[in-house]
């Protein structure tokens, strides 16, 4: 993967995510990349270009498809982004940032439903 063409992102993210692919052991060579066109809303813009990127990860039969932003460059970046946050789930649970944000949330909707249960008067 040729990380030239994020010229739209912060050098910072960039380098980032270099380190957490390094950090994981990923190589970049088994992803396959396809550009697709995407669906939804859009008219003739969508119906004309392939923006949407789509990778895999045959090791882990692992599919990110994303399609957020008008950009190919942009929709790169991200998707590569989302499928390291699904390696580094599968990997090494214990270091993800996403599995913490998951659980903050839990506990935020768990201590939600307590007080709900409790009544208006506890």
């Amino acid at each position: 993967m040729n990380f030239t063409e994020f010229s739209e992102i912060t050098p910072a993210k960039v380098e980032a995510l270099k380190a957490r692919i390094a950090r994981l052991g990923i190589d970049l060579k088994l992803l396959d990349e396809q550009f697709i066109r995407g669906s939804g809303h859009g008219g003739q813009k969508i119906n004309k270009t392939s923006n949407a990127v789509q990778l895999r990860y045959p090791p882990l039969g692992l599919v990110v498809r994303c399609q957020r932003e008008r950009k190919r460059s942009l929709n790169r970046f991200l998707a590569l982004r989302e499928m390291v946050d699904e390696i580094e789930l599968r990997i090494s649970p214990e270091t993800s940032e996403r599995l913490k944000e998951i659980g903050k949330i839990r506990k935020r909707k768990a201590r939600g439903r307590a007080r709900r249960s409790a009544g208006p008067g506890r």
